[in-house]
């Protein structure tokens, strides 16, 4: 058995594929295993016991009321006022709360929608199905201070119309923990669509027409069929929003709320600035890891213990839809489509804001474009979009090679091990990046002080460029797999059978026969390095902001949300990154031919 395993790898393991496993291997060991490894034992230093028996941190008393309601005077009205704040047990239990209910709202509301778009065919569909993904056009804290503003009971829009307009003696306002838990459903609801959409159109539609013709109708067959078979889509979908909303630090920071992991670790690197982060941060960074990759391989494991075997795959097909009948159209237009709109205001908020002169009451004032140019004209927002291209692009040319190696070795080697190196691969997808935010300040401080990978005394350009191609990796490796699974094998044997070696092999066929996948593949991570959040708000901040600073475009969104007319300049940065993605989009779809890939899909 031994020397028929040796003779495989002796067979398939040239110089060039031992090369290939060797970088990602070393690049991932070095900046994804190693700084968790480290998060361990500095957080066995702080024992969780301690951070348990800290009420900030986790209480068994509640503080706080779900609904706020008074009746009082605004303005010379009489109105009852109604506030959703939400109740605290601590930052620990909130986050998780907190995960638990956005994960089960967005997961109702994203099955709602993918089943309407997959299966009724209705006057607008198109529109509304681009109208559904707009939340997830990446502008991080000016969507949410725009969600903020939106439902604010003194000078929010949605008071303005209740009881300015339509004469409603209520104002209605989100404040605290429900702030934030609104803002993360009306951000990540579209994941779970997207995923279920895709589930439910590769629906075998004979399966669905049999069960109607044994009698199963309208929601008993959504139900026992339909649901069942899109469990993939929205387990898939489910676990990542969970995840994004443990780590998510925009919604907190915005709404001022204190009481959760991603704060508290935010907090933490704040007062890093000397050089030290309390090993508090190593212990809320473990408990956010433990809670996220639970999440992550308990709803895999659910999946894969359960049966979706199909006769053959919908998309050989049309999918299976039917017009609407004349209530059917009624509760699009009337329901669904105010919902959508609703849950796209933020990213058309961010348009607003940016070509607005002021915003003080429920409406913006005037039009300027004073706000586009301060990109270029104001130096430290010229500077952060410069660093932000630099620290992208350098991270493009890492994750190429790490993807294409990777992707290459998954795909065609036959060696023991290439499924671990499959799931190190794709596991950033699944790492809060605050994690690995906290990973990087102790292992390089520690480890590599001096250097220029130390974010204390380097700064953090060199960090933040390896933490980019590592969390940005999954993108484009997924992409390339996904093309060399449509280039047959045969090909590159009968050109290594007339003589080739594998290196040549792979620069004068299977990249040419690639190239577009890889192309797509390494934009859409040029999008998420650009907008990258949580580790360029922690260590991106490490050095400051001045002239010559080295934080990223995110980090400088953060410090210009608080400043007088800052918010205008952080809604250009906004339009700048919607900008840069929609024009990513039009040209994988458009350009490439090829489906444009958003987080988790």
């Amino acid at each position: 058995m031994a020397a028929s395993v040796l003779r495989r790898v002796r067979f398939y393991l040239d110089p060039i594929l031992a090369i290939q496993i060797a970088i990602p291997v070393f690049m991932l060991g070095l900046f994804l295993i190693a700084p968790l490894a480290n998060v361990l034992v500095v957080a066995s230093q702080y024992s969780v016991v301690e951070v348990l028996k800290d009420p900030t941190y986790f209480s068994t008393i509640p503080q706080g009321t779900l609904v706020f309601v008074k009746e009082t005077t605004y303005r010379g009205k009489r109105i009852v006022l109604i506030k959703f704040r939400g109740v605290s047990y601590g930052a620990i239990p909130n986050s998780l709360i907190n995960a638990v209910v956005v994960t089960t709202l967005a997961s109702i509301l994203g099955v709602l929608v993918a089943f309407v778009m997959a299966r009724y065919e209705f006057p607008g569909k198109t529109f509304m199905r681009i109208l559904a993904t707009v939340p997830l056009l990446l502008t991080p804290f000016i969507n949410t201070f725009v969600i903020k503003k939106l439902t604010d009971w003194r000078d929010g829009l949605i008071s303005y119309v209740i009881n300015d307009v339509l004469g409603l003696p209520y104002r209605i306002g989100f404040e605290s923990l429900a702030g934030v838990a609104l803002a993360q459903i009306m951000t990540f609801f579209p994941i779970v669509y997207l995923n279920v959409y895709s589930s439910m159109v590769n629906i075998d539609p004979s399966l669905e027409e049999q069960a109607e013709n044994l009698g199963a109708r309208g929601f008993r067959l959504f139900r026992t069929v339909t649901l069942p078979l899109s469990m993939p889509g929205l387990a898939a979908g489910a676990a990542i929003v969970f995840i994004f909303s443990l780590e998510d630090i925009a919604a907190p920071i915005v709404f001022n709320e204190k009481r959760f992991i991603s704060y508290q670790v935010f907090s933490m690197f704040i007062e890093a600035t000397t050089g030290q982060l309390s090993p508090a941060a190593a212990a809320l960074a473990l408990i956010l890891l433990t809670l996220a990759l639970s999440a992550f391989v308990g709803i895999k494991r659910y999946v894969t213990l359960r049966q979706y075997a199909m006769l053959s795959r919908g998309g050989r097909w049309k999918p299976r839809t039917r017009p609407l009948g004349p209530k059917g159209l009624m509760a699009v237009y009337l329901l669904l489509l105010p919902m959508l709109v609703f849950f796209a205001f933020p990213q058309i908020g961010v348009f607003v804001y940016a070509l607005s002169e002021r915003w003080r009451g429920p409406l913006p004032e005037g039009v300027t474009l004073y706000n586009l140019r301060q990109i270029v004209e104001d130096p430290v927002v010229a500077r952060a979009v410069t660093n932000s291209l630099c620290y992208s692009l350098a991270a493009l040319v890492l994750i190429l090679i790490m993807g294409l190696s990777a992707a290459y070795v998954i795909s065609r080697a036959r060696l023991p091990g290439v499924n671990l190196l499959d799931i190190l691969v794709t596991a950033p997808i699944a790492l809060p990046g605050l994690v690995i935010a906290v990973g990087y300040f102790y292992f390089f401080s520690t480890f590599f002080r001096g250097t220029p990978l130390d974010p204390v005394t380097a700064g953090p350009a060199t960090a933040l460029v390896f933490a980019y191609s590592v969390r940005r990796l999954p993108f484009t490796a997924r992409a390339v797999f996904a093309g060399l699974q449509q280039v047959h094998v045969a090909l590159e044997e009968a050109a290594m059978n007339l003589g080739a070696n594998r290196l040549r092999v792979l620069s004068s066929i299977v990249i040419p026969l690639i190239v577009l996948n890889i192309l797509s593949g390494i934009l859409v991570s040029f999008v998420y390095c650009m907008s990258e959040t949580s580790t360029s708000v922690t260590l991106g901040g490490l050095g400051g902001v001045g002239e010559a600073h080295q934080a990223p475009i995110t980090f400088v969104m953060l410090d210009y949300l608080n400043r007088v007319g800052g918010p205008h300049i952080v809604a250009s940065l906004g339009v700048l990154l919607m900008t840069v993605q929609l024009t990513v989009i039009t040209l994988i779809n458009i350009v490439f031919k090829q489906k444009y890939a958003y987080i988790g899909v």
